[in-house]
């Protein structure tokens, strides 16, 4: 494998962990949506997927998690599963990428290499699905705040949620993840010759070299 595949393989490896964890903390934090009101402006209002939280100026924070599941909007339910899947997909990617990783002392039998490659691949394509699955529900519940902030039937003076930190966590995180899963498919894409073993390229020098020797002695 040459050193441009191999840098390519490392570098993907190393963005698809920082992209995973990127997507990790955007399903704990509670900064979905963010909100403020100009009656209360000491305090400021927060939407997750899992709590909400008051934040006071002073430094306070309380979060309360929501009391039953059956009682969420559809739109979060949908952020959820998705972003579950999308963390569940991106660790089986990344299980799948490490075997197939060419540094790692794995696969080496007879047509191993051809297993290290086509896990590799597998394990890009699984980064870009989990990079697709987390973009989505980050950009919906962004849309839906677009919506609701320019409703015309809504009366100025009734506050509106805002893009919180989470929305362009997320966003990151889905766009590196479908970044390294195409560097470790690019990586393989570098790499189509099939390196030979080792005993069969002695074997090769052995027959070159008895073969120039009789053609010394017919000369």
């Amino acid at each position: 494998m040459d050193t441009c595949a191999c840098a390519l393989e490392l570098l993907g490896m190393l963005v698809y962990v920082g992209a995973w964890l990127c997507a990790l903390a955007t399903t704990i934090l509670p900064q979905w949506l963010t909100m403020s009101t100009a009656l209360l402006p000491v305090e400021s209002y927060e939407l997750g997927l899992w709590e909400t939280c008051v934040v006071q100026d002073v430094g306070g924070m309380e979060c309360r998690a929501y009391d039953s599941l059956l009682g969420l909007s559809s739109d979060l339910k949908l952020a959820r599963i998705l972003m579950c899947a999308s963390l569940a997909v991106g660790m089986l990617g990344m299980l799948v990428t490490i075997p197939g990783l060419h540094l790692v002392n794995s696969c080496r039998e007879h047509r191993g290499y051809r297993t290290k490659r086509t896990l590799t691949i597998t394990g890009g394509v699984l980064g870009v699905m989990s990079g697709v699955l987390c973009l989505i529900p980050v950009s919906y519940m962004a849309h839906l705040a677009v919506i609701h902030f320019f409703d015309d039937k809504v009366p100025d003076v009734v506050p509106r949620w805002e893009f919180g930190d989470a929305l362009f966590c997320g966003w990151a995180g889905g766009f590196l993840l479908i970044v390294a899963g195409l560097l470790l498919v690019t990586s393989c894409l570098c790499s189509q010759v099939e390196p030979q073993p080792v005993v069969q390229r002695r074997y090769q020098v052995m027959n070159a070299d008895v073969s120039f020797r009789k053609r010394s002695e017919y000369v």
